[in-house]
């Protein structure tokens, strides 16, 4: 196929160039109805195409025009059989795959570790989730993805399970040996779907993990605005028809039930260019990224009282490969958290990381980057370490992730349930009715249906009391907890 085309961009540029009179949305009407100061900033060649489906410009939820021949051109760049454009984010894309193959009361094999949104389509589809627990890694205080072996005995313990799930890469950039995960779900009959937020470049390079569709799986959401240069809340959902699992008509069916009427001709051209480049200039831009990296990687370890894992971390069933373009710092021999170290960060040298838990930040290197930009990463964290070593204690690392909680409720029956509220600290025993989780990266640690125990308690809290970000439920404060009422026997 002929990648140096875009088709919808292109569409949108010759439209805005005929300057039609539009008596149609949005109603700015190309900037001329929107403030002023926000016209200046934006400028009229983005109102100009911000535009609705009318016939010339097609529409994606019944695409035969330009967004048909983008999302093919998309499909043929990424290896897959059927690609569909999000606006919805990769959440929508996630919630599309599990949507597609789950019903309700169907049971579905995730790990724990996964992306709210996962949740999210589990409570829309009245789902019951069979957790999987990500392995853990020691030495830098974090999980990695699930292992074959968990998967198999799954799969042995509940064989009736209409698809398992897989995060590859992980946030972190690590991947198990997603064909081998791949290749025993299908003999049991059972699809995959893959979580694939983190990793639009590893179609692009032999170096990095193996993607989604190149490893056989049915489905893949894969977020191009992360790595790969579209706008923000623009993604991919890449199906594989092969297998016979996966009714692309359905798959059609179910985004367009989540996505916006209104969508953005903005994010859709974003999608459309970013493949022409990403279909061009590919394994180049994944080159590049890789070579900073580990130009970054290896000055960091340099670095007194820091560490960024490499590929010493290979062998393991959940480290079979990773990304090098995902930078773990590790903080916590300079006697401070990850979450100090992002603040510090912010304060000192204006640096915005991905993310900080208690003992590391995750530094994204992609191709937006250069030697300028590592180069300023590594004059802050050179000055974190001088100002920080040899001064605080020196923290044991501790890797406190609580048992996966008892699921008492199907998700959905105990979100919609009959609820109260109660004192967190108090809640141990009881049923909770809402999420608690990380953001970032959005991974539960309690959900609908599942029993607090002071375990989980003492954990949030102690995420709470160091500053990290717990989200989730109504009380913002994390002070009080929806859960289940409990009735009282009757005599």
């Amino acid at each position: 196929m002929d990648h140096s085309r875009t088709p919808l961009f292109t569409a949108l540029k010759e439209h805005a160039a005929k300057n039609p009179v539009q008596f149609h949305i949005p109603g700015h009407k190309k900037g001329l109805g929107t403030d002023a100061e926000f016209r200046e900033f934006i400028g009229d060649n983005a109102f100009s195409i911000d535009l609705i489906n009318i016939a010339p410009l097609d529409d994606l939820h019944q695409p035969t025009g330009v967004i048909e021949e983008a999302q093919k051109l998309a499909a043929d760049a990424f290896g897959a059989d059927h690609t569909y454009f999000s606006v919805q984010g990769t959440s929508g894309a996630i919630m599309t795959m599990i949507m597609s193959v789950c019903s309700p009361g169907d049971k579905i094999i995730v790990p724990r570790n996964v992306h709210k949104s996962v949740l999210s389509a589990i409570i829309f589809t009245g789902a019951k989730p069979v957790f999987v627990s990500p392995a853990q890694d020691s030495n830098v205080g974090i999980d990695h993805g699930i292992t074959i072996s968990s998967v198999r005995k799954a799969l042995k313990r509940h064989p009736d399970v209409k698809a398992v799930l897989v995060i590859n890469p992980t946030y972190f950039g690590v991947s198990a040996n997603l064909k081998e995960i791949v290749d025993l779900a299908h003999s049991y009959n059972v699809p995959v779907l893959v979580d694939e937020a983190h990793g639009v470049l590893i179609h692009f390079h032999e170096e990095l993990p193996m993607s989604a569709m190149e490893a056989g799986a049915d489905m893949a959401a894969t977020s191009v605005h992360k790595l790969g240069g579209s706008m923000t809340q623009s993604s991919v959902l890449n199906v594989n028809t092969k297998n016979g699992y996966i009714n692309p008509y359905r798959v059609q069916t179910i985004i367009s039930m989540l996505t916006t009427t209104s969508t953005s001709y903005i994010l859709l051209a974003s999608l459309d260019t970013s493949r022409r480049s990403l279909a061009l200039h590919g394994r180049e831009m994944a080159a590049r990224t890789i070579e900073l990296a580990e130009y970054a990687r290896n000055e960091v370890n340099q670095i007194e009282g820091l560490y960024c894992f490499g590929k010493e971390i290979l062998g393991g069933e959940a480290t079979y490969s990773y990304d090098p373009t995902k930078l773990t710092v590790h903080v916590r021999h300079l006697g401070i958290t990850g979450y100090e170290t992002e603040n510090w960060l912010r304060d000192h040298y204006n640096i915005e990381v991905e993310l900080s838990d208690m003992y590391n930040i995750l530094c994204l290197i992609t191709p937006g980057d250069n030697r300028e930009t590592i180069d300023i990463l590594l004059t802050a964290l050179r000055e974190l370490s001088d100002q920080y070593m040899h001064v605080n204690e020196i923290n044991e690392l501790v890797v406190k992730t609580p048992e996966i909680p008892q699921l008492s409720l199907i998700p959905r029956d105990a979100f919609y349930g009959d609820t109260e509220v109660v004192p967190f600290k108090e809640s141990a025993g009881r049923i909770i009715a809402e999420f608690i989780y990380v953001y970032p990266p959005g991974i539960p640690i309690l959900l609908p249906g599942e029993v607090i125990s002071q375990e989980n308690i003492d954990y949030i809290t102690d995420h709470v009391d160091v500053g990290l970000p717990v989200k989730g439920p109504e009380d913002r404060s994390i002070q009080n907890v929806k859960v289940i009422v409990e009735t009282d026997p009757i005599f």
